[in-house]
């Protein structure tokens, strides 16, 4: 029996739904890969925690992409099979989302130390690694507008006892602008790149937890307009 009035409009509900964690699914596959690339790639963080969020956020958007096209099957075909084992996976989603939230916080402490290191590796390793690897932080410092890990006098030991920097870290790059300019304010950037990475970091992740909530409200949504919907149907085939 197929279902009636009031409940057709929560059928189209759950579809419509399911519909939008189908999108979701995807855009957090994109956000944890284009967030792994960052870390790695942009902001060289080479700590293995720190791949621990993006995998997690990747290894969600491709459950809650596959949990949402069943769901959007089970609402289509009215099958109560379907609807009631997507609102257990859903709700189970929901229990892991609410458990990456804490342990995201947990980690946020580590954010400080991690970055520290990894820059100070930067720093260490900047002329004797390969060019690319001084592209991205020479792109770094130019872009975050910083200096070193804590300042502009980390880069000490670039060129021993000539107080010089590399030319990323001059207010206006030109080559060799770097010479002898290591503690001048008015030619190069003083603020360290922990304190700009940290905040940039923060920042991102006050959105991502922003959306997260909206996700999960939505998700909760849709929990309980399937079970409607199976009960709407399980009342259809008693009356049967």
């Amino acid at each position: 029996m197929a279902v009636e009035g009031g409940l057709k409009c929560i059928k189209y509900l759950v579809f419509f739904f399911n519909f939008i964690f189908w999108l979701c699914g995807l855009a957090l596959i994109v956000v944890g890969v284009l967030v792994q690339v960052s870390l790695h790639n942009e902001l060289l963080i080479d700590d293995a925690s720190a791949s621990g969020a993006p995998i997690l956020l990747i290894a969600l958007g491709v459950i809650v992409f596959l949990i949402a096209f069943f769901g959007c099957c089970g609402a289509w075909k009215e099958n109560f099979c379907m609807l009631s084992t997507f609102a257990v996976l859903m709700s189970l989603i929901i229990i892991a989302e609410i458990a990456a939230a804490i342990l995201g916080y947990i980690y946020s402490g580590k954010v400080t130390n991690v970055v520290k290191d990894s820059l100070a590796d930067m720093i260490s390793k900047y002329n004797t690694s390969s060019p690319e690897f001084r592209d991205t932080v020479d792109k770094l410092q130019q872009e975050l507008k910083c200096c070193g890990v804590n300042s502009s006098r980390d880069w000490r030991d670039f060129y021993p006892g000539e107080d010089t920097v590399p030319d990323s870290c001059c207010i206006t790059k030109s080559k060799d602008c770097g010479k002898g300019t290591m503690i001048d304010a008015a030619k190069v950037f003083q603020k360290g790149c922990q304190e700009a990475v940290v905040t940039l970091l923060e920042n991102n992740v006050q959105w991502i937890i922003i959306a997260a909530i909206v996700v999960a409200v939505l998700q909760l949504l849709g929990v309980v307009f399937a079970c409607l919907l199976m009960k709407g149907i399980r009342s259809g085939y008693e009356v049967m």
